[in-house]
């Protein structure tokens, strides 16, 4: 019997497709799990029902510092937001769908397959890249039967498969980020519980006392928080934890998706709203304004090809080629205030800061201010000359 590998995360859509995939598609299933960064007890719920279907062989594979330092490093870099939210879930498909075609690589299976349906945009994601990475098959059972939620339930009920989870919410988690949608919330005139957050405080219920603290960068990359030296994962579950408490890092959105629906989806982005935050901050300091504004843009068109299921794009590595020269000059210190929901830049400091108080300065007695009156002279002159003659 042929083997297939199913990226598996212990959910309905995933769970489900295992049957499926043995009984509709005759093949012998291997699953794999990613670990970005979820909590460890989804990590260990995806192993427990694997077991429980029977499936011969099941992977974990630890990717936790890779995603830290090779996809999200590059997103606070290029500050990756989407329609105003960080990107978490589309940062960490590529590196998902990488691992799945390594694990099917070993297994030499025939073709590799997920949960996903056909009206959401990780479809997209993980095929863009193993269409473009290998020559496996690709297998979407949920999307080729055309089934819906309901229907799964009901075919897991048929065939004995017990879900272990009460979860009326779809959820996707990393470290960098958490996406809530479902149920209530697909209609955005319904306000969102306050169950459906794990990562942040309420504006009501944060702290009551601003938290102030420093960041630290080397080239783009934060390296230390208040002067702790850490690795980059820790590094965001310390973010993560501080900004949540602060109650920093709800989005609630009306999300245009891939193939033309728009979508309401929330978001919880603590940790990645503060260090992009942070970092830009820094730019501010050390970049021209001719690179800041380039960085505006690249920043749009880089998290778009991200969105877009382009991770493969030569465009997006020219693009980090250029924003890693960039960020040669983007090491620095700034220090921020949080508090019930804000953050407030209060100092940055860089050896490379283009900020010249001496010529800033109001006592600044060398610079000779009537200098500059032969620049106003000139200054918009062509839009002068255009308004005399058309007076």
């Amino acid at each position: 019997m042929e083997k297939v590998v199913l990226a598996f995360s212990g959910g309905l859509d995933t769970t489900v497709c295992v049957k499926l995939l043995e009984e509709e598609y005759d093949l012998e299933v291997v699953t794999a799990c990613v670990d970005v960064g979820q909590p460890k007890e989804e990590v260990e719920k995806a192993e427990e029902a694997a077991k429980n279907l029977g499936v011969k062989k099941h992977y974990t594979i630890d990717a936790k510092n890779e995603f830290a330092n090779e996809y999200i490093a590059k997103g606070i870099k290029s500050n990756a937001v989407y329609e105003g939210y960080p990107l978490s879930t589309a940062l960490a498909r590529p590196l998902i769908a990488m691992k799945i075609i390594e694990v099917a690589l070993k297994e030499n299976a025939k073709a590799i397959a997920h949960g996903c349906t056909g009206k959401g945009n990780d479809q997209f994601r993980f095929e863009a890249v193993i269409r473009s990475m290998s020559d496996f098959d690709i297998v979407a059972p949920i999307r080729d039967l055309n089934l819906t939620r309901t229907e799964e339930q009901e075919y897991a009920e048929k065939h004995g498969i017990h879900i272990s989870s009460d979860k009326i919410y779809s959820i996707d988690e990393n470290i960098w980020g958490r996406s809530i949608e479902g149920d209530i919330l697909e209609d955005p005139v319904n306000e969102p519980p306050e169950e459906i957050y794990a990562w942040t405080a309420s504006s009501e219920n944060a702290k009551d006392r601003p938290t102030k603290l420093a960041i630290e960068f080397e080239e783009g990359v934060p390296i230390a928080i208040d002067g702790r030296i850490m690795p980059l994962f820790e590094l965001i579950e310390e973010a993560n934890k501080i900004a949540g408490e602060n109650g920093i890092g709800r989005i609630d959105t009306i999300e245009n998706r891939m193939i033309g629906l728009k979508s309401r989806e929330i978001y919880e982005v603590p940790g990645a709203l503060l260090l992009i935050r942070a970092h830009q901050a820094l730019e501010e300091l050390v970049l021209t304004k001719d690179e800041i504004l380039f960085s505006e843009y690249m920043s749009t068109k880089y998290a778009d090809l991200v969105y877009n299921a382009l991770w493969q794009e030569p465009l997006r590595d020219d693009m980090d080629q250029a924003i890693d020269n960039m960020q040669l000059r983007v090491s620095g210190k700034v220090v921020l205030k949080l508090f019930k929901g804000s953050i407030l830049p209060l100092s940055r400091e860089s050896d490379y800061s283009l900020h010249d108080i001496e010529h800033i300065s109001f006592e600044d007695k060398e610079n000779d201010q009537k200098e500059v009156e032969g620049m106003i002279k000139h200054h918009g002159l062509q839009a002068a000359i255009y308004q005399k003659l058309n007076k």
